[in-house]
């Protein structure tokens, strides 16, 4: 069920806004008092509730950043499974997290350059933790004869920046549902189009 902006803490308000005016108009380009102004409060009484803009955009980089590492985590922590079951799950667990909230989604993936030095470096050590992450599972698969691939980083990188194009596409009315995507994509990036 779908949250209702009265059933909404006024920071959750506040985000949920801010979210959606990131995504359609850019960090840079959005400015206080058009936040205000879709909140329908004065732009002075903004502050009492949050610090600056760079506050909110924290927050959702630093929480979508928490979900992906949950997800993760959960789908490979069996480790008596195959690799490529647990790659598997991993893929759709992305897709599950991008799907959740699209419009944190895309400003997670594009907009975290605005981030301060500080924030933005913690930021890029936890993508490349991630990356990491799908890096050795790629590679106990193909030590394991489950996965071929002539680059574990390669094919980690390639895997992820398909998947994460999902925002620009993901229709949330569609008739494909979140599941139903997961697992297309996950067949289609652990499988591929040729036949063997």
């Amino acid at each position: 069920m779908e949250t209702t902006a009265s059933t909404l803490s006024r920071k959750a308000q506040i985000d949920q806004t801010a979210t959606a005016l990131f995504r359609t108009r850019g960090f840079a380009a959005t400015s206080m008092r058009e936040l205000a102004t879709a909140l329908g409060i004065e732009a002075g009484s903004i502050y009492s509730h949050i610090r600056s803009k760079e506050e909110i955009l924290h927050r959702i980089c630093f929480r979508m950043a928490d979900q992906f590492f949950a997800g993760f985590a959960n789908a490979t922590q069996d480790d008596t499974q195959p690799a490529a079951v647990r790659l598997r799950r991993a893929i759709e667990s992305h897709v599950r997290v991008l799907t959740l909230d699209v419009a944190a989604s895309a400003v997670f993936l594009h907009e975290w350059r605005h981030l301060s030095e500080a924030a933005r470096n913690e930021f890029l050590t936890l993508r490349e933790r991630y990356e990491v992450n799908f890096r050795r599972l790629i590679q106990q698969g193909i030590e394991a004869g489950e996965l071929h691939a002539p680059d574990a980083a390669f094919a980690a990188l390639t895997l992820l920046a398909s998947l994460n194009w999902l925002p620009n596409w993901f229709k949330p009315d569609g008739k494909l549902t979140p599941d139903d995507i997961a697992h297309r994509l996950a067949d289609q990036l652990l499988l591929g189009l040729a036949h063997s």
